[in-house]
Order: C-alpha cells, then structure tokens, then sequence
C-alpha cells in the first residue's frame, strides 16, 4: 500500500484547521481570577448597522405585532468571495450554509440527508459495488490508488479484493455506482432546482480553471442526471472511496450562471458576491469591511415550517477577535464563533456566564493530542544501538499510561471540557468498539508492570534503571511550538516521576518538529517520545499505525515486517509494527461503508491498538463559541464544518 497518508493528514490538521499549530494554539491558564461585570468599549462603529428607517405606524385596534429578531454575528474575518467553489475562508463556510441549503449534514462522525431524500449505502439502498469486465486500455485506479491506463504489469486489486498484476487478459473489477435524490427545492429567484443544476456543479468542480482539488472528479466514470431530481455517480473501476455517500455535487443556479466560463464566475459578481442561493437565506446587502446582511429567502422550501426563525442575520466585520470578544460582552452581538474563540479565552467567557452576561460553548473536536513511543527508532538513534530499548516492552508502554494523568490534564489545561480517550477516535463514534482495554490513572498498578517488566529502582534515587544495561531511565520528550502541548509535556513529566521515571521535554520550532523524515527528529523516528495531534475522521485512519506507514526511505527494506519503508512522508513514526494490526487495518481500508467486514474490522484494529498502545491518547481539542443567553439551538458539532450550519433554526427569545 502507498504512503501518501500524512501528507493529507497534516494538511486537514495544519491548514484546514487554520495550522492547528497557530490557529488551534491554546494558551497556558492564566494564574489570576477573572471577574466579569460589565465592559464599556469605545467605538466610532454604530452600534447598529442593520435597522432600517420604517415608516410610522398607522392606528390600529389590531394586535402588536411580534419583535423582529435580527441576530447580529461578529466576526474578524469578511468573506473574499461567496462563490462557493472559489474560497476555503471559515467565514465564507459559515454564510454559504446560510445562503445554500445542506444537502446532507455530517453530525457525530455520521451522514444524515437534509436536502437530500436519503443517505445511500451499500447496506441498504441507493448504492451498489458491481462487478464489471475491464481491458487493456481502459482508465482504471490501480492497488495504490492512482489512476492509470490498464496495461500489463499494472498491479490492481480484483473483484474479489486480490492484489494481481494485470496479464492483459479480461479482468473483473469492482465499480461503484450511487444514486442521489433531491428533495424539491427552489432557488431564492423562484426557479426550481434540478438535477441538471447538480452535473453543472460537477462539471465547473471538473474544470481546470476552477481552484478545487480534482482527486474525485479524476476518479469519476460519470455523473449524469437520471431524473428531474436525481443523479447517478459512478466510479472508475478500482476506486474504492470511503466517501461514496458524499458524491453529491451541490446545486448551483445554471440558468444563472451558466453563460459564464468557469474562469469568469470566480470573480463574476453575480457569483462571488450576489450569488442566489437555495438556503433559507438570502443576500440583500453587502458593505465591504464593515458588514454583510442576510434576510429569509421567501421560496425556502421549508418556509411552511416556519423557517428560518430569524427576520434577519447581520454578520458585522470587527478588526480582532478581541473586538469581537468586548462587543459580545458589551451587548452588540449576539454570537461569537469558533472563528474567533479557543480554549485561551476560557477564564473570560466562564467569568462572563456567570455574571449572566453570555452563554459559553465548549464542544469536541476532531483534533486530539497524544504522546508517541519511540518503539523502532532510526537507524543508530537508539533500540538498544544508542540508546537502551525502553518501549519495545509492551508492559512498558501500558505501565506509562497508567502512570499518566489524564484526565487531570483535561481538568487542567482544558476545565474538564473535553474527555478521555481510549483510540485514534472517541467513543461517540459510530466504529467505536463498546469492549475496548482501557487504562485508567492507577500508579500502584503502573509500578507493578514496570517491576514485572524488569525495570527496578537499584540506587534508591527515585529513577528505575535499565535491567540489561543498568541506565536510568532516563528519556525526553519533544513537541513543538503550541502552548498547550508544552503544558502537557510539564503534566507528563510530573507524573512520571511518580513510576520513577525521569522525562525531560524539549521543545522545537514548528517547522523542524514536523519536518519530513531526514530534517525532523520526530518523523525521522529520532525520538524517545513525542507530543503531537493528528485528526479524527468518519473513517478511522488506523493506518497511521500500520507497517506499511512506517517513516524511512522507501528505497529500503523494513527487515522486521519484510517490506520496504512508507517513505519519509509516511505517518507511522513509531515504528511500531503487529501483522493481526495491519490485517485488520488492510481489511478496514480495502472494505467500504457498509459492507459487513468494515465495521468488524475496524473495530478489531482497534482493541489491538488500544492493548499494544504504540501511544497514549490523551483527548480531543475544543471548538469553543458564545452568544446571548437569549440565543437558543445553537449546535456546534464536532464533524460539522461550521458552528452556524444549522442557522436555519437558530433563534433568540426576545429582543434585546
């Protein structure tokens, strides 16, 4: 299997995520008490943008009306573009959600359809995987993944699942195929949405001028309207996507834009900053640097519901998100998103909700922290040739993590909002296995593994030593530049001394930590233990344990799993290796959603990691927002893109 895993990985954990390294930085509690009254901020920006002159009323015996509810969210961030296939900025995720409806949303590692009449799978209906006939000459995504023109030599994975080098005769290989419906929608001009607005969609995602990654677009067979309200999907031969339900393209207005070239519409106004929408929002007015407004679409398809809730949603363009924090505090917003908030302005929003002034949420995300063992090092860093082979031991491994506190640090660093983990996901996920070991903070049984394992206090300083070599054991611990993962190492060193074991953390620019293999001691497996995050996903990524991710030149044999290294863009930093690990791994990842040995198989990965423990986890980071206390359904999700993609039923009580 190919190792191009950690490339994606860091580029969803340190890009997507704004650099989980900055971004997603969380700073050291502060050390002083934080009160909350009342904050008066000077401004020479109204305090409000948003009310319209209204005519004076005219008498009458009829009934008050009902307050306007008018949500102002502030933001540091203003939108480059609305056009949907043209930016990657938070805030222009978040107003798209309110502009274009959700065709399915992804809750809790899950799928679930809104736009959509349902969510196919291969364990019920909408999706197949066929057996098909290929030849030389056709397109095809050979055993690593990569589209090729079949021909002989070309090593592809058959019907049956088996890694064969095609022969030039007629082979069977597997093809998706999935079908999607609509429900009806309209766009906020009036017109219908069709399945023909859908292929549009695809084929402008297709197009080389559009900046979009073209990884699935490559791998499509076809994708074609078979209805008025439906589409198919079909894959090339040989591409088993994980993501099969997903290839959905959305709608967008063709009989708008459609004699546009796919150049022009990205930065064609009636695109990038009047674009119509089938949201339950729409565009009515956009003041640059200062503050874009949106009012109900009035062909929602959902308006006989009484959605949206909202007469309208102001987002106000502030130059910090400390302006943001002092104007939510001060009354003139009424919602502050993760865009602007983490886990460093806790002391201040706790203090805030408790003086009444907002409502604080913490959520889990998908970025979680762990410690790695350097079980297999490189070449003469250490395993006996360098350094004594400390983690090989597996008692060793489960003796540390139950020498560490973690909950401790989760009450520490991050106010007991997060929570423990036991795997590479959280057990809300779907694939979470319900019978997995789990290692609870036990010091008396941490020291009895490690005597059992050999590794004894001789000298009476407090530091066991080595049974074959007599050396303290005495080891470090590196992380880069984030300031919670320093905080972590200062908690992990703490409770090791308590096993008699002496950590010594050091810390590297970001830069050097995360290099690739020959410029980083980390991913150049030149490390005793290291702190660092990865990401969670609806697919469980056990391969980032797997032999075959294991960092080193993929020039060279890995002698002890038989196979040449992942290369120094591999992800397996460890080194740690189980061939029941990477069976049940390779079963997981060659098998798709909804066939019955997924699941298993994924789970089965699991309870080997979490007894053979190649790394502590520790827990996940939050997502961290605020609003009003009169906001309500405010639902921030740990897989969902934005904090606002339901804001078609986010409401306030009153009006303040």
């Amino acid at each position: 299997m190919s190792s191009r895993h950690r490339r994606w990985l860091c580029a969803a954990v340190f890009g997507a995520f704004g650099i989980a390294l900055v971004a997603c930085q969380t700073h050291p509690r502060p050390p002083t008490t934080v009160t909350v009254t009342r904050i008066v901020v000077e401004t020479a920006v109204p305090e409000t943008i948003f009310i319209a002159e209204a005519a004076e009323p005219e008498e009458t015996a009829t009934a008050e009306p009902e307050p306007r509810k008018d949500m102002v969210v502030c933001v540091s961030q203003e939108p480059a573009t609305l056009y949907p296939y043209g930016g990657a900025m938070a805030v222009e995720t978040a107003i798209l959600h309110a502009i274009f409806e959700n065709n399915y949303t992804t809750l809790s590692y899950a799928i679930q359809p809104q736009g959509l009449a349902a969510i196919p799978s291969l364990a019920g209906e909408g999706a197949a995987l066929r057996q098909i006939p290929v030849e030389a000459g056709q397109l095809v995504v050979d055993a690593d993944g990569d589209i090729t023109v079949l021909a002989e030599g070309v090593t592809i994975l058959n019907a049956k699942g088996e890694e064969i080098a095609f022969d030039g005769a007629p082979v069977e290989m597997n093809q998706l195929t999935v079908d999607f419906t609509m429900k009806q929608r309209y766009w906020a001009d009036g017109e219908p949405v069709t399945a023909a607005d859908s292929v549009y969609s695809f084929q402008l995602d297709a197009n080389p001028d559009t900046p979009t990654l073209k990884f699935v677009t490559a791998r499509t067979a076809s994708y074609e309207a078979t209805g008025e309200l439906s589409v198919r999907w079909v894959g090339l031969p040989g591409f088993r996507d994980a993501d099969y339900a997903l290839r959905f393209w959305p709608p967008l207005p063709s009989h708008l834009w459609s004699d546009y070239t796919a150049a022009e519409l990205l930065t064609e106004p009636l695109s990038s900053h009047q674009p119509i929408g089938d949201g339950p929002f729409m565009l009515t007015e956009w003041a640059a640097g200062d503050y874009l407004r949106l009012e109900p679409n009035p062909y929602y398809y959902r308006a006989n519901e009484g959605l949206p809730y909202l007469d309208s949603v102001t987002f106000r363009f502030l130059p910090s998100a400390d302006r943001v924090i002092a104007d939510l505090l001060a009354g003139r917003c009424d919602l502050a998103t993760p865009i602007d908030l983490d886990m460093a302005h806790t002391p201040l929003l706790l203090a805030a909700e408790t003086n009444g002034l907002i409502r604080p949420y913490f959520q889990m995300g998908t970025v979680y922290e762990h410690i790695d063992f350097g079980v297999n090092s490189w070449q003469y860093y250490g395993d006996g040739d360098g350094r004594p082979d400390w983690f090989e031991d597996v008692r060793v491994r489960q003796a540390m993590t139950l020498c560490t506190d973690r909950q401790g640090m989760i009450d520490d660093i991050l106010y007991g909002r997060s929570m423990l983990l036991h795997s590479y996901i959280p057990s809300a996920h779907p694939l979470f296995p319900g019978d997995l070991a789990e290692w609870p903070h036990d010091i008396q049984a941490a020291n009895a593994l490690l005597d059992e394992a050999g590794y004894l206090d001789n000298n009476n300083d407090g530091v066991r030593e080595d049974p074959l070599t007599g050396a303290p054991f005495r080891v470090t611990l590196g992380a880069g530049a984030n300031a919670m993962q320093q905080q972590i190492a200062q908690h992990f060193q703490a409770d090791m001394r308590h096993c008699g074991i002496d950590v010594q953390p050091y810390f590297l620019p970001d830069a050097e930590w995360y290099a690739n293999g020959p410029d980083s001691p980390l991913f150049g497996r030149r490390f005793d233990l290291g702190e660092f995050a990865w990401m969670t996903n609806r697919e469980p990524s056990c391969f980032l344990y797997a032999s075959w991710e294991i960092t080193g030149p993929d020039t060279e044999i890995n002698r002890a799993a038989g196979q040449p290294y992942g290369g120094w863009d591999g992800a397996n930093e460890t080194g740690w290796w189980n061939p029941e690990f990477d069976a049940a791994c390779e079963t997981a990842v060659r098998t798709l959603p909804g066939q019955p040995a997924h699941e298993e198989a994924h789970q089965q990965a699991q309870r080997i990691f979490a007894e053979n423990l190649p790394v502590i986890p520790l827990f996940p980071r939050l997502k961290v927002a605020a609003a009003q206390p009169n906001v309500s359904n405010l639902k921030i999700n740990p897989t969902q893109s934005s904090a606002l993609w339901n804001l078609y039923e986010i409401n306030i009580q009153e009006k303040r």
